[in-house]
Parts: C-alpha cells; structure tokens; sequence
C-alpha cells in the first residue's frame, strides 16, 4: 500500500475524485474511497447479460409511462 505525503493529502481533500498520473505510463487513475470501490466492485463484477437484463426491465419500467411511446413505434415501424 502507498502511503499519501501531506501534499498529497491536501490534493486528495481538495477534489472529489482525485485523478493521479503515473509518469513512466503515461497511464491516469481516479482515487475512490474504499468503501465507493467495494459497492461498485459488484456493479463491475456482473455479467454482462445479467447487467443487460437490468437494462432491459429498467427501460421496459420507464417505456410503461412514456405517453410518446406507441407515436414512436408507429413512425418508425416497431410495433405498440
């Protein structure tokens, strides 16, 4: 584990997501909390399908609502 000077510390307040340069790479990183990376770890983890089912009932949950839908559709062939 690195541990952060008192500079670092002062960046690492003063920003929300912190991004960190790696010179010899070339390469840039954004510093989370641990406690942040832990609840997205499991988002990131997922499989793409079972990410895209969410997707797919999340749209199908917003779409029920939507009064534009079915004139949608119609102009563009999909059917109601």
């Amino acid at each position: 584990m690195i541990e952060l000077n008192d500079q670092q510390r002062q960046v690492l307040a003063a920003s929300e997501l912190p991004q960190v340069l790696d010179p010899a790479t070339g390469k840039t990183y954004v510093l989370v909390q641990t406690e942040v990376y832990e609840r997205l770890k499991g988002l990131l983890d997922d499989e793409p399908r079972i990410t895209g089912e969410i997707v797919d009932r999340l749209m199908e949950e917003e779409d029920r609502d939507d009064p534009t839908l079915a004139y949608y559709q119609q102009q563009y062939g999909r059917p109601t």
